[in-house]
């Protein structure tokens, strides 16, 4: 098993770092929150977790481990696998998803594109005692935000990870305009946030 990557960061997207180790470029699917802590930066360590199937092998990469352990505890929920996990940790910071999980809180998660009711209900059963048990219940830090006049090349970035995330660009697109023209500053990764909670 990989447990990280460390090297170069080649290319970043809200949805996709790739990071160059030793002459070979992994691509690791990251989440929104990993996002906003090593924009910026040259070289990165990311916490993995390989997804292997049939008919994929898929590297997932995390910021530090805690965000790690959460996407592990989703990811043994039934119903709820590697890609719905990473929607879960953009749509919500992992403080967020903890407080919900902790307060039962289950019209939070389900705002979350993807999620159920009944997903929601049992995130919260299946995890309450495992996020006290692990001590990942408190706030973890997040790198800061990229400030970005309105333009194109947010509203594109945004529309992008959306589409990787498995949305239609035209439907995105309109929700993204809608959200720049209400908040001008907002970088990428807030952008995406919002767009997540519109998009139907």
């Amino acid at each position: 098993m990989i447990e990280y990557i460390k090297g170069e960061l080649a290319e970043l997207t809200p949805a996709m770092a790739v990071v160059e180790a030793h002459g070979v470029g992994y691509a690791m699917n990251i989440s929104l929150n990993t996002f906003s802590a090593i924009q910026g930066k040259k070289e990165v360590k990311l916490y993995a977790y390989e997804a292997i199937r049939e008919d994929a092998h898929s590297l997932y990469g995390f910021v530090n481990k805690k965000e790690r352990e959460l996407f592990l505890l989703l990811i043994t929920v039934s119903g709820v696998g590697p890609n719905t996990a990473r929607m879960v940790l953009s749509s919500l910071s992992p403080s967020e998803l903890c407080n919900s999980i902790s307060t039962g809180n289950e019209r939070m998660i389900k705002g979350v594109k993807g999620i159920g009711l009944k997903t929601a209900q049992r995130i919260i059963v299946d995890l309450k005692d495992k996020i006290v048990a692990l001590g990942i219940a408190e706030e973890i830090p997040v790198g800061g935000s990229m400030q970005a006049p309105v333009n194109n090349q947010v509203k594109d970035e945004a529309v992008s990870a959306l589409t990787m995330l498995g949305f239609s660009p035209a439907p995105s697109q309109k929700v993204v305009v809608s959200i720049l023209q209400q908040n001008p500053d907002a970088p990428v990764e807030e952008v995406v946030k919002l767009a997540l909670k519109q998009i139907k």
